[in-house]
């Protein structure tokens, strides 16, 4: 699978949203992001890494692309199965992180995980996508034990999802209707030019 990014124009400018990604300049801590899907994380020392895999080249891109805005190098490498895993380095800054999600070595959200158009603009790029009945974020595997705090995260913030069970494809937490899908896409922002617009929040409207 190739790594050339689509050479597509940005998304006119969407109204800012208190919420939404142009409300505060980006940070380690909208990596929480993708920890709220299926993305993981691991201590080794003072140190942390942050890792997940994605199904589509577009995704390594755009997801290298916002770890550097953050001050954070990423590496990535094929799978065997025809995807692509995203590696951060190990670095103490990522520490806090790990600190907070993780419980004996188990991913949790910490108390008060919130989410904002930042942390949702990773999980969309790492694991959303658009289909007929709304926009599918995709979550972790085996880490039923997250689903109900990131979906009242979700809630809080306008965007109450259905559950996709993992036999239905999922597990999953399906956006739906109008006017969640426009508030959707306007927390996360304009489409980075390496997405396909069939693939992001709103682009293809």
């Amino acid at each position: 699978m190739s790594l050339t990014p689509p050479d597509s124009p940005p998304d006119p400018v969407r109204q800012l949203s208190l919420f939404g990604t142009e409300a505060a300049d980006p940070s380690l801590a909208d990596l929480a992001g993708l920890l709220a899907g299926p993305g993981e994380v691991v201590r080794m020392g003072g140190t942390a890494r942050l890792s997940v895999v994605v199904d589509a080249a577009w995704r390594v891109h755009v997801l290298v692309a916002e770890l550097a805005a953050r001050g954070v190098a990423a590496s990535w490498e094929p799978t065997e199965d025809g995807r692509h895993t995203v590696r951060t380095a190990y670095a103490s800054t990522l520490a806090p992180l790990a600190v907070a999600w993780l419980r004996g070595g188990v991913k949790r959200p910490p108390v008060g995980f919130h989410l904002n158009g930042r942390r949702l603009r990773l999980w969309s790029a790492a694991a959303g996508s658009v289909e007929p009945s709304g926009f599918v974020l995709r979550l972790g595997a085996v880490d039923d034990e997250c689903w109900p705090r990131v979906r009242a995260a979700l809630a809080a913030v306008g965007l109450v999802g259905a559950f996709v069970e993992p036999e239905e494809g999922g597990p999953a937490y399906r956006i739906g209707g109008r006017r969640r899908l426009a508030r959707l896409a306007e927390l996360v922002g304009d489409r980075p030019p390496a997405a396909p617009a069939a693939e992001w929040p709103g682009a293809s409207a």
